[in-house]
């Protein structure tokens, strides 16, 4: 039986015609009542014209009870197209003969004598239209399976030529990429999928991902491999653009009833495309962004009315897209919520950013030879693989080349986020889009986070307060709250270290509970929050993690944070994020490590987002405090320099320099500075903070206890042991009496005074009290405490210094265990441990095994550390003394020379440490004596004790 389609286009033009026939049988009364000279072939009108009109209405109505196969609908269609014409010929000549009212007899006489001459011609049209009468008489009378051959024949009789269908071609208003890159097959992959009957595909991605590229692609392919299928592209991006595209389907496939400007053009089409004997087909939508538009009515110039045409009740537009055996659907989208109004899930393709390899294929294709190079596959990188920012970039250099370059790109990128943006919103290069798509990837995002912000405005917050963060691992606990800041003052514990990398015990408010895994997710479930994730996935904002973490494109986070900043709203929720992680981030103690590793990439981005209310300000340098004390725990030295440097800065202007949390920044830049072998500059900062505490705090608070011993660790380190052993002395003669035998601080300031004595010589009493400090410190921290470790290092080193190298190295080896385990295997810590177990080889005459470790951490501590670290010389003269006791003098000397020049400038002439590398390479020179030890290594700041 006849599809809609097919059915509505004949109705339309019975209908038509029906209405036109009445018109002229009216006219032709008319003209005999005016006129006695009425030819005959007039007469002959006004009794079968009426006939034709019954004929028709019989037609129309058994037309819409489906009662003839389709071929025979567009047949006759072709027979009432072709009388219609005649009709209209006939009411041409009846305007031109009929005379008007009032007019002279020798008028009327005049018009009889033109209905003469118009005879012929209303003649000719009378025999069409009794011919196409007789056809379609026939097909009333005529119920049998060839009654379409019939009428044909009967056609054929009266040389009515029957309609020809237009071949299949492909509208797709792109042309082939010939650059395109498939990525992993999927173009394949959707061939054999669109190859399947009836199927749907969408593909989903982020704007610019290149979902419409890939779309292109297949379209071309799928015209190769079948010449004989329609390609069919509509853009979906607004109504307006649907509803064009689909009639310019209808124009393409020459629907009938299409130029019907009362015809629904969604049915039109939707009726061809399910029509069984039509040709095979492929219908791309392209940009289904919005899911709401595929719950419009889809009705043609009539949303908004409980009908549409002819009484059709209106539909939704994804029920004019129809599962047909004969074609498939392929849609592009940008929201998976819109997708799953059209497929199942299962039939969803997330498109990802291109691999690093398909990105630089890319990159070399719209370059040429300007993108050969490594610079290129940084770009890449840079653009996060991004096909649509990979295009700008091409463009914008190949247009500026020769004197621009990919490496003058990559280092514009990389200035500020103003320039990336600049760079980022050239809108050339791009000859496969829409003309209402941005070329410009930023822009491209920003509109779909306004739509976002229009339909769902929380989901439109959570994603600017994301925007801050590092793109990955962003806390749920640090983005549920999206409230006003309260910028109250929040007291810290000072951050207190001496050499022992000491930790101030910190009274903790009443009710706190010792932070774990489970702060991650500590909040309970809100279905306000969920659904603002699941809308922010569904556009490919953001993925979530296992772990209850969320991870965004960079390019994404700029895109908003520059979307923010025009709107007004950067400086607002730069705050919430610098309230949240400041609230959040734990001091850099031991056990509170795991939590500060997850949050310590957030705490880097957030240097770059320096706030300016004074309020938030603070809490930007108490994040930066805690987050450079954690990257000293961590032996991270650049870092904990930058980071306590720039919260030191802030709270000085803000606070002043004798406020509490000032003189704790100062405390830790002396610390990052310390570990950095910066001594001088340690002796500096902690002579001002002492001077300070004694004055506001006095001499026996616990805080200026922590600053004196901080400067008995500069003392120690520049080997001014007398006046490091005399102020060692005096703090812990006070902490004993203020804090107790046990307290930490104490236990550090014995630890101290123990070094003290071992560099002196009393070996004896450095023993007794390295072991009175251990035992405590196992007790209290556990066996894997850093502090812990350090007191049984230190203690290993008095063993060595005493020749009892078995015992040290026992201690050795398990100190270095652990510290890998613990601390990981470059930590300044861990390359101690593995620097004084070569030190107790080398003493026991293993020269090949000493040699095999400090090689080891010399490479390491010249990368890690730089080549004049003081360790990293430790380690050149050390090695100098393997070298040395193996025989290979010349080596030795050679390794030695290096480390006496070096030492001179970094640790001065009369360093005690240069003056007895200079002894050594002296002797050697004249081959006087031969040493085989060169000292344990304990006076690396890193080794903390």
């Amino acid at each position: 039986m006849a599809e809609a389609a097919a059915v509505i286009g004949l109705v339309a033009s019975i209908a038509t015609l029906v209405e036109l026939t009445a018109k002229v049988v009216s006219r032709l009364h008319e003209f005999s009542s005016k006129s006695s000279e009425v030819p005959e072939s007039f007469r002959s009108l006004s009794t079968r014209l009426p006939l034709l009109m019954v004929t028709l209405q019989h037609i129309q109505s058994q037309a819409k009870d489906g009662r003839f196969p389709d071929d025979v609908t567009k047949t006759l269609e072709a027979v009432v197209d072709d009388t219609s014409r005649q009709v209209s010929d006939i009411q041409i000549s009846l305007s031109k003969v009929l005379p008007s009212d009032g007019a002279s007899k020798f008028e009327r006489a005049l018009k009889a004598l033109k209905s003469l001459a118009k005879e012929d011609k209303v003649q000719r049209a009378l025999e069409k239209i009794y011919g196409n009468n007789d056809i379609l008489v026939l097909h009333q009378t005529t119920r049998h399976v060839d009654t379409g051959d019939r009428i044909l024949e009967a056609l054929s009789k009266l040389s009515v030529t029957p309609p020809t269908l237009p071949c299949p071609s492909l509208t797709i208003p792109f042309g082939r990429d010939p650059d395109f890159v498939d990525r992993g097959g999927i173009v394949d992959q959707l061939c054999r999928k669109c190859a399947l009957p009836a199927s749907r595909t969408v593909l989903v991605g982020l704007g610019g991902v290149g979902k419409s590229q890939l779309a292109i692609e297949l379209g071309y392919r799928t015209r190769e491999q079948s010449p004989g299928t329609w390609v069919l592209w509509v853009h979906a991006g607004s109504m307006a653009r649907l509803e064009q595209s689909f009639r310019d389907v209808a124009n393409y496939v020459e629907i009938p009833g299409r130029q019907d400007p009362k015809a629904n053009i969604f049915r039109l089409v939707h009726d061809w495309l399910r029509d069984g004997k039509s040709k095979q087909w492929l219908l791309i939508l392209d940009n289904v962004d919005n899911p709401d538009l595929l719950s419009e009515a889809g009705d043609a110039g009539q949303r908004g009315q409980g009908t549409g045409v002819d009484g059709e009740r209106r539909q939704p537009i994804s029920a004019y897209l129809p599962q047909s055996q004969n074609g498939s659907i392929l849609v592009t989208s940008r929201s998976q919520a819109a997708a799953l109004k059209l497929v199942e899930e299962k039939d969803i393709m997330v498109v990802q950013a291109m691999t690093p390899a398909q990105a630089l294929t890319l990159f070399e294709k719209k370059l040429g030879s300007l993108g050969q190079g490594d610079d290129t596959a940084e770009l890449a990188a840079a653009l996060e693989f991004m096909p649509l920012a990979i295009v700008q970039a091409a463009a914008y250099v190949s247009q500026r080349a020769p004197r621009y370059s990919v490496q003058r790109y990559l280092e514009d990128f990389r200035k500020s986020d103003r320039k990336r943006t600049s760079l980022l919103n050239y809108e050339g290069g791009q000859l496969r889009r829409d003309w209402e798509a941005q070329n410009s990837i930023i822009i491209t995002w920003q509109i779909s986070f306004e739509h976002i912000r229009e339909t769902r405005p929380s989901a439109a917050d959570l994603l600017s307060l994301m925007s801050f963060f590092d793109r990955q691992g962003i806390p749920e606990a640090l983005v549920r709250n999206r409230g006003a800041n309260d910028y109250a003052d929040r007291e810290e514990g000072d951050r207190c270290q001496d050499g022992e990398e000491q930790k101030e015990e910190e009274e903790k408010e009443e009710g706190e509970a010792q932070e774990d895994e489970d702060s991650l997710s500590g909040c309970s479930e809100d279905d306000g929050f969920e659904d603002d994730v699941q809308l922010l996935r569904n556009y490919s904002f953001i993925s979530v993690g296992t772990d209850r973490t969320f991870e965004m494109h960079a390019l994404v986070q700029l895109a908003t944070r520059k979307w923010l900043e025009a709107n007004g709203q950067l400086e607002q929720w730069k705050q919430s994020y610098i309230h949240n992680l400041s609230a959040e981030f734990p001091n850099g103690e031991y056990e509170n490590w795991k939590y500060c590793q997850t949050l310590f990439p957030h705490a880097k981005s957030a240097i770059i987002q320096r706030p300016k209310a004074e309020g938030s300000l603070r809490e930007w340098a108490s994040l930066l405090h805690n987050a450079g004390w954690y990257a000293y725990e961590k032996g991270s030295i650049n870092e904990a320099v930058d980071l306590s440097e720039m919260a030191m800065k802030v709270r000085k202007k803000i606070l002043g320099q004798e406020h509490r949390e000032t003189l704790d920044s100062m405390d830790m830049v002396g610390l990052a500075y310390d570990l950095g072998g910066r001594w001088k500059e340690v002796e500096e900062l902690q002579v001002r903070v002492i001077e300070i505490r004694n004055k506001v705090l006095g001499e026996e608070h616990p805080d200026t206890l922590n600053a004196m011993n901080n400067l008995a660790l500069a003392y120690w380190n520049q080997a001014r042991w007398k006046e490091a052993e005399e102020l060692k002395v005096r703090v812990l003669e006070i902490s004993k009496k203020v804090l107790g035998e046990e307290h930490p601080n104490t236990l550090i300031s014995i630890a101290n005074l123990a070094l003290t004595y071992k560099d002196q010589g009393r070996w004896k009493e450095a023993e007794e009290l390295g072991i009175q400090v251990l035992e405590i410190r196992k007790r209290v921290l556990g066996e894997e405490h850093p502090d812990t470790l350090m007191s049984i290092n230190n203690l290993a080193s008095t063993y060595w210094d005493q020749g009892r190298w078995t015992e040290a190295e026992e201690l050795d080896l398990q100190v270095l265990e652990i510290r890998k385990r613990v601390l990981g295997e470059e930590h300044p810590n861990t390359l101690v441990s593995i620097s004084n177990l070569a030190s107790t080889y080398r003493d026991q005459g293993r020269w090949k095994e000493a040699e095999e470790l400090e090689l080891q951490v010399l490479e390491i501590r010249k990368r890690v550390l730089g080549k004049e670290h003081p360790n990293t010389l430790m380690s050149m003269n050390n090695l100098a003394c393997t070298l040395k006791d193996k025989g290979e003098d010349e080596k030795a000397i050679a390794l030695m020379e290096e480390c006496v020049e070096k030492r001179k400038h970094v640790l001065s002439q009369d360093h005690p440490y240069t003056k007895k590398s200079e002894d050594w390479l002296r002797r050697w020179r004249v081959e006087a004596l031969h040493l085989g030890s060169s000292g344990k290594d304990v006076n690396s700041t890193a080794a903390g004790e």
